[in-house]
């Protein structure tokens, strides 16, 4: 049985996509069984090449989504509102129905931020009781829908009920469909919903609201520091300010398991992808190019 992942990510952000793809890979006894979608935003010769490296190693296939060309994606994009923190390519999510073909009955979303350290097959295949979505609670949902002192938004969202986040989502295809996402998203924009709520995590939260299968904690470790490490974590999530590609995150062991990650992602392209944001920084420091 075929076990469909999708990874969102653009062209400054190859290198993480590569770790997140390489590490499902290294922990699982399935590999021929991986169908990985990758969405993305135009890729140059040399990223592409990178990402297409991982069937030299390992017998999985690989199926591209081109966004740039898809009207639907650029409308989305248009529409939703901006996150300074987040490019607006985790906005395909929300289309992922659409992008891939008709044989795909479940997918596996994963935001490419992660490390996955346990057999994702046994993720995969959880019974997700007849609900369209399996995801772990996100701890921190009061705060981030109800801001200051846990005012805002009250008429939307209810502080007692659980909030997932959207990084990883096991998704039945079908039942995902009936919900009609796009739709939800329309009528949210058109009602000025959007443009109070927290980019599309908090669109798919309004959605499922009390209609989404609980994960097990370890499959979402939420801003993954040291101390996750003896807990046995299956898939790390790097949503804090410190990152494993962070060339001292290993000496300083800012984050969950950064020795591995390095190693992961490989010396070479670790390196390559410091030396990317470098000289991207000193473009945007020096406003050239």
């Amino acid at each position: 049985m075929a076990i469909h992942i999708a990874l969102t990510f653009d062209d400054n952000f190859w290198a993480p996509a590569f770790a997140t793809m390489r590490s499902v890979c290294l922990f699982t006894t399935r590999r021929q069984e991986l169908v990985f979608h990758l969405c993305h935003r135009t890729l140059s010769a040399a990223h592409r090449a990178d990402l297409e490296a991982i069937t030299d190693e390992f017998p999985v296939t690989l199926r591209w989504h081109d966004l740039d060309q898809s009207e639907m994606f650029a409308d989305i994009a248009a529409r939703m509102p901006e996150n300074k923190r987040l490019s607006n390519i985790v906005y395909a999510r929300l289309m992922i129905d659409r992008l891939v073909g008709p044989d795909v009955e479940r997918i596996l979303y994963l935001d490419c931020d992660m490390l996955v350290r346990d057999d994702i097959a046994l993720l995969y295949e959880t019974d997700l009781k007849n609900h369209a979505i399996g995801a772990v609670r996100d701890t921190s949902g009061a705060f981030i829908t109800g801001g200051r002192d846990l005012r805002a938004n009250r008429d939307l969202f209810d502080p007692a009920s659980y909030y997932f986040n959207a990084g990883l989502v096991l998704i039945d295809v079908a039942r995902w469909r009936d919900a009609d996402i796009i739709g939800r998203m329309e009528e949210a924009y058109a009602t000025g919903v959007m443009q109070r709520i927290y980019y599309d995590q908090d669109l798919l939260n309004l959605i499922f609201r009390d209609r989404w299968f609980r994960l097990p904690w370890r499959w979402n470790v939420i801003d993954a520091r040291p101390v996750h490490e003896g807990l046995d974590p299956a898939i790390l999530h790097y949503t804090g300010e410190n990152k494993p590609w962070g060339v001292l995150a290993g000496l300083l062991h800012t984050v969950a398991f950064a020795r591995l990650y390095r190693h992961v992602m490989t010396n070479d392209l670790f390196y390559r992808f410091a030396r990317h944001r470098r000289k991207r920084w000193w473009k945007k420091t020096l406003r050239i190019g």
